[in-house]
């Protein structure tokens, strides 16, 4: 059987209901590269994963002690502002990818643009689709092409120290309206309930997700991008009008000064997303049992609307040198139950395979929260992720895009809109300079 590496004409399609019209159209074709090679019985091989998951040695060295034919070593990167990636796509171009990476699922269009993700379809990874969530295994289908396998999602929801709320009577807010009023009894107590930070443009487009914003599409082979749509420009109204009247701070989070704020209760709440529980309780120690977890506020009482933030895949490199155990190691390292708890337990977020684990297995972290089965928060918003939303190619420059752009206007003072207009604009340029046809929406 012979496999070949994406190339940048590849027809992407979405969700079953979109099968049609994704297209991502390419200026050229690269080579096939190295062929793949197949594994002679009892052939001893080392494939390579590049992955920043907490504690993903422990399953991979599960797997060698039960796969000893094939040993999988693993190179931790970067996560720190998009580093991972510089790194692959470097990679790619200098012809010494991995055999195996760690791609969220923003950005995997991107990787098509390098021709560097290898088709898992020749391979029968369809017969593996029943195993994971739908909308999740879709993220890595185009067309008739499957380029990863998912692992985990992170299904949005507010973190509060419920300690610190009841003590100052603010009730949990609902709704993004109570969230404001909430804002405002939190800054008289001295504290700011959060952080709008400038450069996280993955959260931000988990909020403008939840909003009902559509930031890319396709007709015929053209990309339409509408980062500065009606409901996008209404997040960005929204927490510009908090920061304007100081209700919360705007340092980056998951850093020093952010952890130190939730430590001493400087900033008592958290727009965040399942995987979050490792994270307050790793960086937060001496506030162990006074959080919560609640549903993200919504826009409108009543409603049900959820959104992502994060979300990986295991993917194979074009140049796999043995694709085949790539595949295999990819669907045992996220479906098998031992390597699933795991993988929870090093706090990698919320599976993708639909059995292995309880949803109770995930509240590893239940003591940091006051006993709390929080995990069913988000099993609940998981189920109501809209799962309408797509990404186009580019995901990551993009992201850098609204970090530059919102912090030049908390500095300028201009507005939040401008800033999504800047990004529009340099969105279409970008994806115009790596060949595409594109369009602006709206």
């Amino acid at each position: 059987m012979t496999n070949s590496p994406v190339h940048r004409r590849t027809v992407l399609g979405g969700a079953a209901a979109f099968a049609a019209g994704w297209a991502l159209a390419g200026c050229s074709d690269s080579g096939d590269g190295d062929a793949p090679r197949e594994r002679a019985k009892g052939q001893k091989i080392q494939l390579t994963f590049w992955s920043w998951v907490p504690g993903i040695d422990k399953p991979v060295d599960l797997w060698n002690r039960k796969h000893p034919e094939v040993q999988v070593k693993v190179e931790k990167v970067s996560a720190v502002n998009g580093a991972q990636y510089a790194k692959m796509h470097a990679a790619i171009k200098a012809g010494n990818p991995p055999d195996l990476g760690q791609i969220e699922f923003p950005v995997l269009p991107g990787f098509l643009l390098d021709d560097g993700l290898l088709d898992l379809a020749p391979l029968g990874a369809a017969r593996h689709k029943d195993k994971f969530v739908g909308w999740q295994w879709q993220q890595a289908v185009f067309g008739r092409s499957i380029y990863a396998v998912p692992q985990a999602s992170g299904p949005m929801g507010l973190f509060v120290r419920q300690d610190l709320f009841d003590a100052w009577e603010v009730d949990t807010p609902r709704t993004w309206d109570e969230y404001e009023a909430a804002a405002r009894a939190v800054r008289k107590k001295g504290a700011w309930i959060e952080t709008f930070a400038p450069t996280n443009g993955n959260r931000f487009a988990g909020l403008a997700w939840q909003a009902g914003a559509r930031w890319y599409a396709t007709h015929d082979d053209t990309w339409i991008v509408h980062i500065d749509d009606e409901p996008t420009r209404r997040v960005a109204d929204y927490w510009e009008s908090l920061v304007a009247r100081k209700l919360v701070k705007t340092i980056p989070d998951r850093q020093n000064a952010w952890y130190k704020d939730l430590q001493t209760g400087a900033i008592p709440a958290w727009v965040g997303a399942s995987w979050g529980d490792a994270l307050l309780a790793g960086n937060a120690p001496g506030t162990k049992g006074t959080w919560r977890a609640a549903p993200l506020p919504q826009w409108k009482a009543g409603e049900q609307a959820f959104a992502n933030w994060g979300g990986s895949t295991t993917a194979v490199f074009a140049k796999a040198r043995y694709p085949k155990d790539a595949l295999d190691f990819a669907v045992w390292l996220n479906t098998a139950p031992e390597s699933i708890a795991l993988l929870i337990d090093g706090g990698y977020g919320f599976p993708s395979a639909k059995k292995g684990y309880a949803t109770t297995d995930l509240d590893v972290d239940k003591d940091f929260f006051g006993g709390q089965a929080y995990s069913r928060v988000f099993a609940a918003a998981g189920a109501h992720v809209d799962t309408s939303w797509r990404w186009g190619p580019g995901v990551d420059t993009l992201y850098q895009r609204l970090g530059d752009a919102f912090t030049d206007a908390l500095a300028d003072g201009s507005s939040f809109r401008s800033a999504l207009a800047a990004v529009q604009r340099q969105t279409l340029d970008d994806l115009k300079g790596k060949g595409l046809k594109v369009a602006s929406g709206g």
